[in-house]
């Protein structure tokens, strides 16, 4: 199990079997850095182009077809003072004849205080003077490579992860993906000092990371969708357009997962889930929807044989 050090040099605006940066195993760690979502490194010099420029990919040694890839964030840091966000409403996500009091897309800087744990606007904003967001920073963007020799925008996501957005993607979560291609081709990106769910502005306080994760490759254990699991629940994460259809794709996968991994027939899931599961909203901004489907790991131990 070694530990890498990769300074990126390249990035990549598509999830796909590009040529790897890095060629790691089962067990490493690598720690690595993300530019923002326009390309903005820690220097803010633009050194990619948008959308969500990735690292990446890594190719994992003995990732084949029908494997999971785990990835474990251990570390999700900003690497600088400052990020950018929007200070519009998706015109999608109002009411239609609201669309015309909506202010455009205008843009301002944030100012990060990792020492104070806040994020607050660099520039007065009316009624927001006194604004102080808790820093949560978080990976908007990851995954790997698609099936049938896909290159997919990172400004969408699907089966293989991508643009989900979701807030929980936080220092210490567990994230599983469906492996499609030998050597999964991980890659990442996207980072927020913070977000609300939704994403319904279209950003995050967008800003660049210092990313350490470390990879495991399950053998035997097939997924259809990106699937977590942090200290409070386990979760899977279904990625369309409808939203209904992405809650439709998360459901199943966890209803699923109930039946593999802890023995419940379809029924008896169904039972479950219906007085205690949860849901949240990754974005409703990008092409595809994600719509995140959670299980407390407080109910699962009252099942746990």
């Amino acid at each position: 199990m070694a530990i890498h050090r990769f300074t990126p040099t390249t990035w990549k605006n598509t999830f796909g079997q590009h040529e790897p940066v890095l060629r790691i195993a089962s067990g490493d760690t690598v720690i690595t850095t993300t530019v923002d979502a326009r390309g903005f490194d820690l220097e803010k010099n633009q050194v990619a182009q948008r959308p969500n420029p990735q690292t990446g990919p890594f190719f994992i040694e003995d990732a084949q077809p029908g494997d999971t890839l785990a990835v474990r964030f251990d570390r999700i840091r900003t690497n600088r003072p400052t990020g950018w966000a929007s200070t519009s409403h998706a015109e999608h996500v109002v009411d239609p004849d609201f669309v015309p009091s909506l202010p455009g897309t205008p843009v301002i800087d944030w100012d990060i205080d990792v020492e104070a744990g806040t994020v607050r606007p660099s520039e007065p904003v009316p009624g927001l003077e006194d604004l102080a967001v808790s820093l949560r920073p978080m990976l908007g963007s990851f995954g790997v490579a698609p099936k049938d020799g896909q290159a997919i925008s990172s400004f969408t996501s699907g089966e293989h992860g991508g643009n989900m957005d979701y807030r929980g993607f936080l220092e210490g979560v567990t994230v599983y993906l469906p492996v499609f291609v030998e050597g999964a081709f991980f890659h990442l990106g996207d980072g927020h000092a913070c977000q609300g769910d939704g994403e319904i502005s279209g950003t995050g306080v967008e800003t660049s990371m210092e990313v350490e994760f470390t990879v495991e490759v399950r053998k035997g254990w097939t997924i259809g969708w990106p699937r977590g699991e942090d200290e409070a629940y386990i979760f899977t994460a279904g990625n369309a357009r409808p939203l209904d259809q992405a809650l439709q794709h998360a459901t199943t996968e966890m209803t699923r997962w109930l039946g593999t991994d802890y023995g419940l027939d379809v029924r008896s899931a169904s039972t479950l889930m219906g007085q205690t599961v949860e849901y949240e909203i990754g974005n409703v901004y990008d092409p595809a929807y994600t719509v995140i489907c959670k299980m407390p790991r407080a109910i699962l131990a009252m099942i746990a044989g």
